[in-house]
């Protein structure tokens, strides 16, 4: 659905089951996983990406993804959503009974061969029967497009890259841009020029913006794209995770905090901030314990 920029409502999508615990060296139990999305559902998030049906060779962490997404409590109001790499993945998502699914692409090559083991070129043609199968059972499709402010590998990001991505990603059939500062560099300039850069092909409220707070711009960031007119997020409870394929990236973007700007600046997340909190630090003890136990 568009988000008009003259809108005062903004959507977060809570990523912290999957980007948050995708690289935790031990193993988080499935209860604590389904208890984790269910107290994210009590908030009245609108949509939850709970995990991803990657193969458990690479992503440990989420080889269990079939039992969380069945052992959850669903809300009526919320989207269940898991990240999607393959037709084999998305087999399996589909028994599951996921509400929507996502794909990802990089904007580098060198991010691409190491995040996918593939060129950009050749994941563009995996994923393609993919979205295709999704939209034919009426699911929608985000399409994820990593660093597309700078590569871990390759550098700074040209924006007409992004934009040339994002172009084929639509013609593709993706019902939703979702754009990663996969390495946690952007600035409220960079994200200006994206968006000017994207301008011709998509408006900033039909987009969601996903950023990580490696170098601590991204709340600055983010007032700048709600200033642009983005009015659609990702981001983490208690801020945790980051991507295991971009080196000294670590943590999302908090989502109470980004709870909380949006409320200062006069936007409406819909969300209860000091609940929000709660849930955050409540996983963050989680994985705190975790931690402690296998010292």
């Amino acid at each position: 659905m568009t988000q008009g920029s003259r809108s005062n409502s903004v959507r977060i999508t809570e990523v912290g089951p999957r980007d948050g615990l995708q690289n935790e060296r031990e193993l988080v139990p499935v209860a604590t996983k389904i208890q984790f999305v269910d107290r994210l559902s009590e908030l009245g998030i609108p949509e939850i990406e709970v995990t991803s049906f990657v193969s458990a060779k690479w992503i440990p962490q989420l080889g269990d993804a079939e039992e969380v997404l069945c052992g959850i409590i669903r809300r009526p109001r919320t989207i269940y959503s898991a990240l999607v790499p393959n037709e084999r993945g998305l087999e399996s998502a589909l028994q599951a009974g996921v509400d929507k699914i996502a794909i990802f692409v990089s904007a580098t090559e060198g991010f691409s061969q190491r995040n996918t083991n593939g060129s950009i070129e050749e994941v563009l043609a995996r994923i393609a029967p993919v979205v295709s199968r999704a939209r034919s059972q009426s699911l929608p499709v985000r399409g994820y497009v990593s660093c597309v402010i700078a590569c871990p590998y390759d550098g700074p990001v040209d924006p007409s890259q992004v934009r040339t991505l994002c172009s084929r990603l639509l013609q593709l059939g993706v019902s939703e841009l979702d754009l990663g500062d996969t390495i946690g560099v952007a600035d409220p300039d960079s994200i200006s020029l994206l968006y000017e850069a994207l301008s011709p092909i998509v408006a900033p409220g039909d987009t969601t913006l996903h950023l990580h707070d490696t170098t601590g711009h991204a709340i600055a960031t983010a007032l700048r794209a709600l200033e642009i007119g983005v009015r659609s997020f990702d981001a983490s409870a208690g801020g945790i995770g980051g991507c295991p394929y971009a080196p000294g990236a670590p943590g999302n973007v908090a989502t109470e905090t980004l709870t909380k700007a949006i409320i200062d600046a006069g936007f409406d997340p819909g969300l209860d901030y000091q609940r929000v909190a709660e849930v955050g630090r409540w996983i963050r003890q989680q994985l705190a314990g975790l931690r402690g136990a296998s010292a």
